[in-house]
């Protein structure tokens, strides 16, 4: 049903107006254009019909309107020109005809009781709001008056009446007690909708001296209250003791006990009543009755049944409630009181009306001189609606002529028109119960011809496919469209182009000579213009050598080719599906530039892999499979499937049912655990197979549900562990008696293909499912909410019917009912469809763009109506590209990118966006048909960011004395660079760090010459940009000064391990002499670069510490996203790890570290999750008695060495290893520390000395980078070395280090007793 509508323009743009076009005359959604073409007003918002207003605050009265030029507005006041001027109270909105009536300085709100209406004018015509009726709310007190207690016998009824004051809008009404407390309600009391609490039978308990009625007016926030009404209930107990204590022994007393009644009717009076409400209104209608028991009420409507989906029952059914009623809920409803004793009814005869609403309201009419146009005005209503016009708020009958105009009852004829017609014209449809009122303009324009597609626009499209030009135009009279090729072209005509109505020129199969420029000419009487687009063929992509089949055994390896040609001038990339879906996250796939590899295949790798390659332009893939196979098996016992079953047999056979049994095959060494029952339809489907029912392995009989209409025949398969068997020999048939269908079809839809029709389709019913011959369907539908009778048509056995002329966009009922020669199915349930979908009509308005950061922005937009929408409303498009970056102040081609915001969403967040650049975008509405307009585009810019690295760092020239350092500017500045700043210090053989150095570098300068170093010392660089926002990331590297000047080499320094060479002029820094070594204390604590290595039920964390000595670590942790408190684990000494003990197998925890002692500084959180935990099959070989007689042994021979090693040490004799150390004389070599079972630092003897010539530098003159001996990293994960469950490190510390250089003669470090120990446990 259409809701009634105030005004069909509300909140509208000017956008909105020039879509709302019935004529030839189409105006494009430019919005420079639209900023420059006339327009007559159109009113845009105002106030409701009938306003209540709170008379202690100011009144408003809306009135906005568009317009070019913007309108004026004025006032009228029931009837009369309302000046505002000469009221010192109203005043009217700046650039709007909005009204604010200034109550709350002294004025009265009663003064202003009245019906207002606005005017918005232009030198284009006329609009004019709605009669808007002002009146204050009012609150009354209630009417003193005395209320006598009410007497009441147990069982009598009893009406207790509210009688609330008048008031606008009519209060709320509820019962309470003096405790504010609401009272008890049920099927005995009740409140009716006159706000009387009604009791069909009062009872003991109903007692009270506190009943109250409260009426709350809304719009005031005030509650009146009653004064309390007093209840006192007699029973017949205490009436027969009262009757007892005032007569003589011999008299006979004694009140009737309480007697049962039927029922009889408190509300409505008498036996029939009637009831008028308007269309689309809530009808309520009700019936309270008395009686012991108390009666039940029951509803019916005489002739015909309760509508369905929009009847409910309230208080107890005692309120029939319709909503939304139409025409069709008028008739007679009668209500049924019952109770054991008889009945009583009510008859209520319903009438529905209808004030006024469209059928077609006006529409705009934007023309072009000369050209005839209409305005159709079409309303219904109860009673019929009249019709009359207006021209700029005039009536028609009085307004200045126009030889163009002739109206003709509900529609306005326009012939010839010509500039001095535009005008805004009204249609007014009203009858006794309302009124509507629509506003729609004429607007003649004479515009000459305007190219809307940017000059010299460039189109890329691939070769043998079609290319699209725009020529975007308007003007009116509508131009005449010509297209050129190159400057001095002839007119493009002929079969190789396709020219669009709205300017495009098509070339349906581009060829490499197609490209060049092209020029599109719009003309019209009133002007000619012109405009240039480039069109650019490109080559296809193709894959030249496509994946083949592969057939690869288990656990081998595969590879798949993809070699490709495309455009030099296109990017292509390449990615690889398995199955249609993303590749497994597994180390095992390996993508390379033209292959895709797998490593150690297993069974869930057979598929299907398939090669993508696009570009921007175009897309080609190809696909092969992967079969993965089994190794040949082991010979073993020979299991196989069954053999199939025999001897089928039909025993009582009914029309719905029959019975089969069967004799089981051989099994094959495998039990048989089912057997599945399949059927064949030889009548409708002859040769197919269908699954009944399967039966367990040990039933050899089964009952059958059979359909009517089916040639039945039966077979059998068996099924056991290897696979099932063949089928069995088939029955013999059995044909059932024909009947008429059981059901429908099922997934019924209405979803319209275009505009203008409504596809209803459904799932034919299968063949056993017809029940008989001659299947057909009956197909009905009707328009929802509209007084249509059901529209049905019977269609042969097919699954789709199609409806033409529909509206755009509107809902129907849709019903599929089966039919068969035999009669009909039951009938089928109703589903809603909507006809079809057009594009949206209006862009989103008011679009604004909030930068939140320099890579963040969040947009909002006000939504469209959803009435423009014309679809299902499947949110917002967000379409945003970069212009140009503002730190290089280039422009460059980049790809629009898109966000789609879901539903009716408002705002969205715009993410990953480039600092100090430029942006522009646009919003468009999206639903089912597609993407509405744009809206006009955005400019936002994006402030400076931190810069990136510097793009590289190179040491050059090592000298005795000096490094020379050159780089890169950043390669993403984000800004615009201010300095560079470089920070270094001396780094000595035991990794002990000197004083810190830092320069401040200009932003032009990209070299530096370090002089005055140290000769043979390593030196540590920190490199980064500055931008106004501050510094980015930085860059290090490391360098060495040479030992003396003699036969200097030039290297790259650092040459194998990734370091880099560096230069740069500048003053001399550094010290004249040699600077003392010491430990680099940080400016204060830090805990970073927390790690985890979890397993099922323990994890090993490690961190990285920078402070004070001597600090006590702890651990806590917890499971991630509980709320539960940290659990706190206390390190043992100063160890840079822990394992934390007795975690959940497959559980995600979160973990930090802190030390104590540090104001309860900590590091940052980590999340780790446990492994899921393993069922394993082998056996514990620590448990095995030869493994733990091996280990003793063992044992036992490493003890007598390390006591024949302790005797020779005393002795003063060298074990080989001592030797080699003796012999080498390593002063970096320190044993572990016995006390806590870590590692000695490393030390000289003499920090203060030079290092020993050739002692960091190898033979080949290269330096290697030297990290921390204490890295985790070697412990951990390399291969000499690893953490048990318990944090105790297993390896030999002394073993091969991966990071450590083999430095000129020094040999490998060799384990001590005490090392080896360690090293065994």
């Amino acid at each position: 049903m259409m809701k009634k509508m105030s005004m069909p323009t509300s909140k509208t743009s000017l956008v909105l107006f020039l879509c709302q076009i019935i004529s030839a005359l189409d105006v494009p959604l430019d919005s420079k254009l639209l900023e420059e073409l006339s327009q007559p007003p159109t009113i845009t918002q105002q106030s409701p019909k009938d306003y209540i207003v709170d008379p202690r605050e100011n009144i408003v009265i809306q009135c906005e309107a568009k317009g070019k030029p913007p309108p004026s507005f004025s006032w009228t006041r029931n009837g009369t020109h309302f000046d505002i001027d000469k009221d010192a109270q109203v005043t009217m909105k700046p650039n709007s005809g909005t009204l604010v009536i200034n109550i709350m300085n002294g004025g009265k709100a009663e003064a202003y009781e009245g019906v207002y209406q606005c005017t918005a004018r232009n030198e284009r015509g006329a609009a004019i709001s709605n009669n808007i009726v002002i009146r204050p709310s009012r609150s009354p007190l209630w009417t003193k008056e005395k209320l006598e207690p009410n007497h009441v016998r147990e069982g009598d009824s009893l009406v207790l009446h509210c009688r609330p004051p008048v008031g606008l809008p009519p209060p709320i009404i509820f019962w309470m007690d003096n405790a504010f407390q609401r009272l008890p309600q049920s099927e005995r009391v009740s409140q009716g909708l006159n706000g009387d609490l009604y009791f069909s039978n009062v009872q003991p308990e109903d007692t009270r001296e506190d009943y109250i009625c409260y009426a709350r007016f809304n719009h005031t926030q005030t509650i009146q209250q009653k004064q309390p009404i007093s209840v006192k209930v007699f029973s017949m107990d205490s009436l027969n003791d009262t009757i007892a204590a005032n007569l003589s022994d011999t008299d006979i007393y004694g009140a009737k006990p309480v007697t049962e009644r039927q029922p009889v009717l408190l509300t409505p009076t008498g036996s029939t009543s009637t009831k008028v409400e308007l269309r689309g209104n809530v009808l309520l209608l009700e019936c309270i009755a008395a009686g012991l028991p108390t009666p039940v009420i029951r509803w019916i409507k005489e002739g015909g049944e309760l509508p369905a989906n929009r009847t409910f029952f309230e208080n107890f059914r005692k309120t029939l409630k319709i909503i939304d009623v139409s025409e069709a809920d008028s008739g007679n409803y009668k209500c049924i009181a019952r109770n054991t004793l008889g009945s009583a009814h009510h008859v209520i005869s319903v009438t529905v009306k209808a004030a006024p609403y469209w059928i077609t309201a006006p529409r705009n009419l934007v023309l072009s001189p000369g050209e005839d146009g209409t305005l159709i005005c079409r309303a219904n209503g109860n009673p019929k609606p009249s019709i009359s016009w207006l021209a700029n708020g005039v009536p028609i009958a009085i307004a200045p002529e126009d030889p163009s105009r002739k109206v003709d009852g509900d529609t306005i004829i326009f012939s010839h028109v010509q500039e001095r017609s535009s005008a805004v014209y009204q249609c007014n449809a009203s009858n006794e119960y309302g009124y509507l009122l629509s506003n729609a303009f004429v607007n003649v324009l004479a515009e000459p011809p305007r190219i809307l597609t940017p000059a010299n626009k460039l189109y890329q499209v691939i070769a043998d496919s079609p290319a699209l030009l725009d020529c975007a135009y308007f003007g009116s009279p509508k131009p005449e469209i010509e297209w050129f090729k190159g400057v001095k072209g002839s007119i493009l005509r002929g079969n190789e182009y396709v020219f669009h109505d709205n300017g495009t020129l098509e070339i349906p199969v581009a060829q490499k000579n197609s490209a060049g420029t092209y020029t599109c000419v719009a003309r019209n009487e009133l002007g000619k213009i012109q405009n240039e687009v480039q069109l650019e063929i490109k080559d296809p992509t193709m894959i030249i050598k496509q994946p083949e089949y592969k057939v690869i055994q288990r656990y081998g390896q595969v590879s798949f080719e993809c070699i490709i040609k495309h455009d030099s001038t296109l990017l292509p990339t390449v990615t690889w599906l398995k199955d249609n879906d993303e590749l497994p996250d597994d180390d095992r796939f390996l993508v390379g530039k033209d292959n895709l590899t797998i490593m150690n295949v297993t069974d869930k790798d057979d598929g299907t892999y398939t090669c993508i390659v696009n570009t921007t332009l175009d897309s080609v893939s190809a696909s092969a499979v992967l079969t993965v196979v089994a190794a040949p098996p082991t010979p073993a016992i020979i299991y196989a499937r069954p053999n199939p079953p025999f001897d089928l047999e039909l025993t009582g056979q009914l029309e719905r049912s029959i019975d089969l049994s069967w004799i089981p095959g051989d099994e094959n060494n495998s039990p048989i655990t089912n057997f599945v029952i399949e059927y064949e339809d030889a009548l409708h489907e002859p040769g197919v197979w269908h699954y009944q029912t399967e039966v367990p392995g040990t039933q050899t009989t089964v009952h059958l549900k059979l359909s009517p209409y089916v040639n039945y025949s039966f077979r059998v398969i068996a099924v056991n562990k290897i696979g099932r068997s063949q089928p069995s020999e088939p029955s013999e048939q059995y044909l059932t008696k024909s009947a008429s269908p059981d059901e429908n079809p099922a997934n019924v839809q209405g979803i319209g293909s275009e505009p203008d029709n409504l596809v209803i389709t459904w799932e034919p019913l299968k063949g056993f499912q017809s029940n008989g011959p001659g299947l057909q369907y009956k197909v009905s539908w009707r328009q929802k909410d509209v007084d249509d009778e059901w529209t049905s048509v019977i269609v042969a056995n097919v699954s789709k019917y199609i409806v033409s002329g529909t509206p755009t966009f509107v809902p129907y009922e849709i019903k599929v009912q089966a039919l068969n020669d035999l009669g009909y199915a039951p009938e089928p349930s109703e589903v809603i469809g909507h006809s079809g979908e057009d594009l949206p009509m209006v862009a989103p308005g008011n679009v604004q763009v909030h930068v939140i950061n320099s890579t963040l922005a969040k947009v909002h937009w006000d939504p469209v109506p959803l009435k423009t929408v014309r679809g299902h409303l499947q949110g917002y498009k967000v379409y945003y590209w970069k212009v140009q970056s503002l730190s290089r102040r280039s422009r460059r081609h980049v790809e629009q990118k898109i966000l789609t915001f879901r539903g009716n969403k408002t705002f969205g967040m715009l993410p990953g966006l480039e600092p100090y650049s430029s942006y522009k975008l646009n919003v468009r509405v999206v639903n089912g048909k597609g993407e509405g307009p744009a809206s006009p585009d955005k400019v936002f810019r994006t402030p400076e960011g931190v810069p990136s690295s510097p793009s590289f760092l190179k040491i050059t020239n090592p000298t005795l004395d000096s490094l020379t350092l050159e780089w890169g500017s950043p390669t993403h500045p984000n800004g615009v660079l201010t300095s560079y700043t470089l920070k270094f210090q001396p780094i000595n053989n035991t990794h002990e760090l000197g004083p810190l150095v830092e320069i401040r570098i200009p932003a032009n300068e990209s070299s530096l010459i370090l002089k005055n170093l140290n000769y043979s010392t390593r030196y540590k660089f920190y490199f980064n940009a500055q931008t106004s926002v501050g510094s980015g990331s930085q860059i290090t590297e490391e360098a060495v000064t040479i030992m003396d000047e003699a036969g200097i080499l030039r290297p790259a320094v650092g040459a194998g391990k990734g370091y880099s060479e560096i230069l740069f002029a500048t003053s001399p820094v550094m010290h004249t002499v040699r600077p003392t070594f010491y430990k680099v204390q940080p400016l204060y604590p830090r805990i970073r670069n927390v790690t985890t290595a979890a397993a099922e039920t323990y994890a090993n964390i490690s961190w990285e510490y920078e402070g004070p000595d001597h600090v006590n670590f702890y651990v806590e942790y917890g499971v991630a996203g509980s709320k539960e408190d940290w659990k706190k684990e206390i390190v043992n000494g100063s160890r840079s790890f822990f394992v934390l003990k007795g975690l959940t197998p497959g559980t995600a925890y979160k973990v930090r570290v802190g030390a104590e002692g540090l104001s309860g500084f900590r590091s940052s959180e980590d999340v780790f999750e446990t492994g899921p935990a393993m069922a394993s099959r082998q056996v514990d070989i620590a448990t095995q008695g030869w493994f733990i007689g091996l280990m003793c042994a063992v044992a036992l021979l490493i003890l007598i060495l390390l006591i024949v090693c302790f005797i020779r040490r005393n002795k003063g004799g060298k074990y080989p290893v001592k030797e080699k150390e003796d012999a080498h004389a390593d002063p970096e070599i320190q044993p572990m520390k016995e006390d806590d079972g870590t590692f000695g630092e490393y030390s000289d003897a003499e920090d203060h000395k030079p290092l020993k010539k050739g002692s960091r530098t190898p033979s080949d003159r290269t330096v290697k980078k030297e990290d921390s001996d204490d890295s985790l990293v070697d412990y951990g994960e390399g291969v000499n070395g690893q953490f048990n469950e318990d944090g105790s490190f297993i390896g030999q510390y002394s073993g091969k280090k991966e990071k450590e250089p083999a430095e000129g003669n020094e040999s490998s470090e060799a384990p001590s007793p005490v090392n080896a120990m360690n090293s065994f446990v």
